[in-house]
């Protein structure tokens, strides 16, 4: 059932004194774009004729087909309230579609829609609660972003050691001012790291809320001085940022499908299957969970990352997945190798879609591993059947091209669009020259 109506939204801009509309999409590699309209024009774009150049975004469609249309999703509509409160902005999320009227195949939010009918159909409800980390860095005389910080703060430290406690204030109110349910804010380890964590929702709410997340973070830091990052690991020897993924199915009525209060773990044999599926499939959808050369950086034994493809019943957080302790309405489970650059929509739609087909072909995990997966010998792990994430955004590709699974999960259009560009990034990264080879070789050789 809709939030809003068509008449809901024209009244709410003209009592709110709302001037501008952002019509807000999400490209292929997970860059939020808009076209901006004056209040004048609500009512056409509401009719969804609004019309933008779809060749000028890399990855849509070629120059010759370049019409498309931004068809708003009314339940979307918020206000930013960080913006003036005379000649207010908002915003409506929109999907993409052809001049046909059929939805545009290389919108990512397309994809997700597809994966949530095809669990509706099973009987499921997707619900996810993500946890958002991003560093906070200073910026040079020009504006310009750096890796610079003043702090050294660490794992929930306070202010006045935390330097940032009343930024992350400032976007946690404005964002529950947005209607976001916000569970915690906090410090993470890193000096200048922080995580805020969202309360549970359905999967297409949660992929909206990240991206505004990221706008909200990016433009509440600017006011502050600084420069907010998603960037996986923008600094060696600290920890990267990651994306942790909690994940639950809810049943028609609203019960999570995830329990069995008879079993020793408090799982159902469809959170054991979901589960599975995420085990089997992760390696071919690595490069959506982790998209960047640079996701690498943060996937390396010590910094608390999970390089193992491996689950724990425990709260052992050397695997791959974990079940967090609490059980009951609670029991979920917790993908923690996405990092904080993924474009949601596909990242999500890959969870779901690869948990749906351990449900479908019953699939059964691997026994739980409860020990430091970091302390194993090569030898003990290939005994316990203990495989690796992708070490490189390269072999990530490698698992990536040819998968049928990915293929039928996103439609050749995203998934040739997507693997050209990515097997691009990764030449033009191999090519490159770095200041670690500089400092290493120059002088020995």
């Amino acid at each position: 059932m809709s939030k809003y109506s068509k008449e809901d939204i024209i009244r709410m801009v003209d009592e709110e004194d709302v001037e501008f509309i952002r019509l807000q999409f999400t490209d292929i590699f997970g860059m939020l774009k808009n076209v901006a309209i004056t209040a004048s024009q609500l009512e056409k774009a509401l009719d969804n004729r609004c019309m933008f150049d779809g060749s000028a975004i890399e990855g849509f469609v070629r120059i010759e087909e370049s019409d498309m249309y931004l068809y708003p999703d009314l339940d979307t509509f918020e206000i930013f309230p960080w913006r003036p409160q005379q000649g207010k902005v908002a915003r409506l999320v929109c999907d993409v579609y052809r001049p046909s009227g059929e939805p545009f195949e290389g919108d990512p939010r397309y994809v997700l829609k597809k994966v949530l009918k095809e669990a509706a159909d099973m009987g499921y409800i997707f619900h996810v609660g993500p946890e958002c980390e991003f560093f906070l860095f200073h910026t040079d005389e020009e504006g310009r972003p750096t890796t610079n910080t003043h702090e050294t703060a660490g794992y929930f430290d306070v202010a006045p050691i935390d330097m940032a406690e009343n930024v992350r204030r400032d976007i946690v109110m404005n964002l529950e001012e947005m209607g976001f349910e916000v569970e915690a804010s906090h410090h993470e380890i890193a000096p200048a790291q922080h995580e805020i964590d969202l309360e549970y929702m359905e999967g297409l709410t949660a992929a909206d809320n990240i991206m505004t997340f990221k706008m909200a973070v990016k433009t509440i830091a600017k006011r502050h001085g600084l420069h907010a990052t998603f960037m996986p690991k923008p600094k060696a020897g600290v920890n990267g940022s990651g994306m942790h993924i909690n994940m639950s199915l809810a049943d028609s009525d609203g019960n999570n499908a995830f329990v069995d209060e008879k079993d020793e773990l408090g799982l159902s044999r469809a959170a054991y299957q979901f589960m599975a599926g995420i085990l089997a499939h992760i390696r071919e959808i690595t490069v959506l969970t982790n998209p960047l050369v640079n996701s690498y950086k943060r996937l390396v034994p010590g910094y608390d990352a999970p390089v193992y493809v491996a689950w724990s019943a425990s709260a052992n957080r050397s695997p791959m997945i974990r079940i967090p302790s609490s059980r009951g309405s609670s029991t979920r489970i917790e993908l923690r190798c996405p990092d904080s650059a993924v474009n949601p929509y596909l990242a999500l739609a890959a969870c779901l879609a690869a948990g749906l087909d351990g449900i479908k072909k019953e699939m059964v995990p691997p026994a739980s591993v409860d020990d430091n997966i970091f302390a194993m010998s090569e030898e003990e792990m290939k005994v316990r059947g203990i495989d690796h994430l992708p070490e490189t955004l390269g072999e990530a590709l490698e698992e990536f091209e040819g998968s049928t699974f990915v293929q039928e999960l996103l439609g050749m259009h995203i998934y040739t669009k997507y693997l050209e560009a990515k097997d691009t990034e990764w030449r033009k990264f191999r090519a490159e020259v770095t200041d670690w080879e500089v400092e290493e070789y120059l002088y020995k050789f």
